[in-house]
């Protein structure tokens, strides 16, 4: 099933929201998730409790998670800027936070308690006023999402939150609903988030009536290494990935056939060590997955240039070097030390990045994605008086005529000034 048949699929659910608010969003939940959360807002005792109840070990990593996060994504703030583009004339670019957003934090085969933060921290940097996170109810939790990603909210501040997931927490966030415990969900101008292949579909759908991150597809690694790569590294990288998704892509790229020789047997080495060994294997053993054998690392960069991953790691003699010279990748993870396991938690960066190739054209999560940049544009008589020949010329040239005697008219106003 691809995300337009999906698409087809979830219809329903979104007209039954439009129509009939949130009656439909609890009967959908209770007919797909098998739960009917207490209310659809979870209160803020709820978040308090759960942040109070956190193993310390755990409510420590939350917050080094969300402090590192800060710090990448302070330094991502936009400054208005004025240009002088003639005397008299200037053009400023104001950078406007987007006023209210949705985010969606996954609740399926795993917690997500990181997507809190790589969802929230960029958001509240930016100064969005307003934020409503989305997650499913869990049947093992009374009805709410699950505790620890319920605590991350608490922790970061976050005080509005739905027990609602699938395309009828997009629905919600789109249209909004008055609750049925009383106030009500105001509908978002942006939802972002990752999600499965009914969340991509909603966000394609009500794209217009919301703004949307990005469709999310399944996750991915491509790891470009030649014969200094640590093969237990390697085929740990893998291994981490293929643990997110039966669907999940984990593919090497090499020079080297003996490395990879070397890791196709520490793969099946670890995998008898690993948790999830069935999710993993099915992962592993997809046509999504595998080991690419290439003449050298030039061509081995161009492969992963036109795989334009979501996760690539060089793990590569010069490996700064080679890092630099990619050009189509959602973030890049340079040496041994680096591995995309500390950037879904603790590196600072964003773990909420393109995939299917859309890193062709398309950024991370960051600071940018809730920031609009609005032009001011200020020009005097004389400064428009100097440059309307031109805007003459360009009116007629489209045959666009009025647009010209927008012009006139002012210039016309003052020479009638002038002569009184």
């Amino acid at each position: 099933m691809d995300v337009a048949d999906a698409e087809e699929r979830i219809r329903p659910i979104i007209g039954d929201i439009r129509t009939e608010g949130a009656s439909a969003v609890l009967r959908w939940s209770e007919k797909l998730d098998g739960i009917r959360p207490p209310f659809l807002r979870v209160p803020t005792e709820v978040l308090a409790e759960q942040a109070d109840g956190l193993d310390p070990a755990v409510r420590a990593a939350l917050l080094e998670s969300i402090a590192r996060a800060r710090r990448v994504h302070a330094d991502q703030r936009r400054t208005d800027t004025t240009t002088v583009v003639v005397p008299g004339g200037t053009v400023t670019e104001r950078w406007i936070p987007v006023e209210r957003v949705g985010l969606y934090v996954p609740g399926g085969r795993a917690v997500y308690p990181s997507s809190v933060i790589m969802n929230v921290v960029p958001a509240q940097e930016a100064g969005v006023g307003s934020l409503a996170v989305v997650s499913p109810p869990q049947r093992d939790y009374g009805g709410w999402p699950h505790p620890t990603i319920l605590a991350a909210c608490h922790l970061l501040g976050v005080e509005e939150v739905y027990a609602v997931g699938g395309a009828q927490a997009v629905a919600m966030l789109a249209f909004g609903v008055d609750l049925p415990e009383g106030g009500r969900c105001e509908p978002v101008d942006l939802v972002t988030g990752p999600g499965n292949i009914y969340v991509t579909a909603a966000k394609r759908a009500l794209q217009g009536v919301i703004g949307i991150d990005s469709e999310a597809g399944p996750t991915e690694v491509m790891v470009l290494a030649d014969g200094t790569a640590d093969p237990v590294h390697v085929a740990s990288d893998l291994i981490s990935q293929a643990e997110h998704d039966v669907l999940a892509a984990a593919v090497l790229v090499t020079d080297d056939p003996n490395l990879a020789d070397r890791v196709d047997a520490e793969v099946a080495r670890l995998l008898a060590e690993t948790k999830h060994v069935e999710r993993i294997t099915e992962a592993l053993s997809g046509t999504q997955s595998a080991i690419v054998l290439v003449e050298d690392l030039e061509q081995g960069l161009a492969v992963a240039d036109a795989y334009a991953a979501e996760h690539l790691e060089i793990q590569t003699r010069d490996a700064r070097e080679w890092a630099l010279r990619v050009r189509n990748a959602g973030a890049v993870f340079v040496g041994p030390y680096a591995p995309v396991s500390l950037g879904d938690y603790c590196a600072g960066s964003n773990h909420v990045l393109p995939t299917a190739g859309s890193a062709r054209h398309s950024s991370g999560l960051s600071v940018q994605t809730f920031l609009r940049g609005v032009h001011i544009v200020e020009y005097d008589e004389k400064a428009l008086r100097d440059v309307a020949p031109h805007v003459l010329a360009l009116s007629d040239a489209e045959d666009l005529p009025a647009h010209g005697a927008a012009i006139q008219a002012r210039l016309d106003d003052g020479a009638s000034g002038e002569k009184a």
